[in-house]
């Protein structure tokens, strides 16, 4: 175990963090799975679905971390109600801020180092990149089953930073989300390209947005059209993780912090979020 101290607060672009130096230990060795979850475009719901992966893994008994790197637009405490947590330290590095009180589902972003939750993230790929190299290896995660790591839109300073410093811990790979319509499937096969010249498993694909719930009646409708994530799939020989559809609740739930899997149990979204977290741990576990 390496030795750190922390150095005094920096301000930058209304970013208040602390800088830690000389050694530190390192906190990924215990985490057993890593996966990155990736879109090739914004707007797809990507961080949705980061979200209720966490949540559907946690639900399977598991140790959860979520890493939220969408450093200029960090939605992820805002969806578990964490808006106003602190970042805490230790003398090993940065404790990450739990959701839950059995200390089972871990929270990183830099939203938690935001003194006002409107100011902008005005930094270049550089500052971006030591910044996402701080949270991979100052963050004390403990003992992990999963760390799920939610990353912005395209194929950026971001993405490459996060793939370079995974290097060493061989990721199990990444989770591609994209809605059914032709040019987000477009944008997605895109990000396949960039999975293999990173040499990045994909794990699978999902189709968010495949279909709208019917708030009374439950009834769902495909609102734009269906299947493309699948074919998608297909084409690359890729596993397809499955499909997931609009929820008005589903919505409501994020924008208010509440866990969607514990006030509606009888929706089909849940179903079919848990479908896609069976598949998910089913493929993952035979993951060389």
């Amino acid at each position: 175990m390496g030795i750190s101290f922390y150095a005094p607060v920096i301000e930058d672009y209304g970013v208040v963090y602390g800088i830690f130096c000389m050694f530190v230990g390192d906190h990924l060795s215990g985490v057993q799975h890593v996966i990155m979850v990736l879109s090739g475009k914004g707007g797809v719901g990507k961080s949705t679905v980061a979200t209720q992966i966490a949540l559907g893994l946690r639900h399977e008994g598991k140790r959860v971390g979520l890493l939220d790197v969408d450093l200029c637009g960090p939605s992820i405490p805002r969806m578990f109600n964490l808006d106003h947590q602190d970042i805490h330290q230790c003398p090993e590095g940065w404790l990450p801020v739990y959701v839950d009180k059995d200390q089972k589902l871990a929270i990183m972003s830099i939203s938690f180092l935001l003194e006002n939750q409107n100011d902008a993230i005005v930094w270049r790929g550089p500052k971006k990149t030591a910044m996402i190299k701080q949270f991979l290896s100052d963050v004390v995660w403990k003992d992990l089953d999963y760390l799920v790591i939610d990353t912005p839109p395209g194929t950026s300073d971001e993405h490459i930073s996060v793939v370079e410093n995974l290097k060493s811990y061989n990721p199990d790979g990444a989770i591609l989300v994209t809605t059914p319509q032709a040019v987000a499937v477009g944008d997605v096969r895109r990000e396949i390209t960039f999975c293999k010249k990173t040499h990045v498993p994909v794990i699978g694909i999902i189709e968010n947005m495949s279909g709208f719930v019917c708030p009374n009646c439950s009834e769902c409708t495909n609102v734009f059209s269906k299947g493309g994530g699948e074919a998608l799939a297909k084409e690359f020989h890729v596993p397809f993780l499955g499909h997931i559809p609009l929820d008005p609740k589903l919505t409501q739930c994020l924008d208010e912090g509440k866990n969607f899997m514990e006030h509606y149990d009888k929706s089909p979204t849940l179903h079919a979020i848990e479908k896609v977290i069976n598949t998910l741990v089913r493929i993952d576990r035979d993951l060389p």
